[in-house]
């Protein structure tokens, strides 16, 4: 059994070493693209940045949520929860995206050892937030696998990270949204 569900899961290593590389060169490259400074009639969308972390805190809700669940042994609804919790990670980076695409960036105005504590925080989610991907489709592809030991063994990597991502990126808006224009 074991054999057929590594068989299963390779056919889906190319796909998530490819995503796992494109996605972030994509955003990358896209937070540097302001259409309106390139002459396009864009509004921007400023009221994106509250959605987009209310995105985040429920994402950490679902995956407490999907926890909980799967500690409890429902598994139905800890797969739902779960690709739920994928859902709203794709819809925050595309709000996020689409945010940096026609607004100007907000630089943080904190002084002191809470501009440290901002700068800590927002660097470590970034970073986080790119070393998560592989992660999250590993240990996704391992459940649509029925390679459940494999999973949970990826899972307790892949959970405190991304709850850290979501988390921080509630923090990161709070702390910088007195500073939005």
């Amino acid at each position: 059994m074991d054999t057929v569900n590594r068989a299963a899961e390779k056919k889906y290593n190319k796909w998530i070493v490819v995503l796992s590389i494109i996605i972030p060169l994509v955003v990358a490259g896209l937070f540097g693209v302001n259409l309106r400074k390139l002459g396009f009639d864009v509004e921007p969308l400023s009221f994106l940045p509250p959605i987009y972390a209310s995105i985040n805190g429920l994402t950490a809700l679902l995956l407490v949520g999907a926890l909980l669940a799967i500690k409890s042994k429902n598994i139905k609804l800890h797969k739902t929860l779960m690709t739920t919790a994928i859902g709203c990670s794709v819809a925050f980076l595309v709000m996020y995206v689409a945010y940096h695409m026609t607004s100007d960036s907000t630089p943080y105005g904190g002084e002191g050892a809470i501009r440290t504590v901002y700068f800590f925080i927002l660097i470590s989610h970034i970073l986080l937030s790119i070393v998560i991907i592989p992660f999250v489709l590993i240990t996704y592809v391992r459940a649509i696998t029925n390679n459940f030991e494999r999973h949970k063994k990826i899972a307790r990597i892949a959970f405190p990270i991304w709850l850290y991502v979501a988390i921080s990126g509630v923090i990161i808006y709070i702390m910088i949204s007195p500073y939005y224009v």
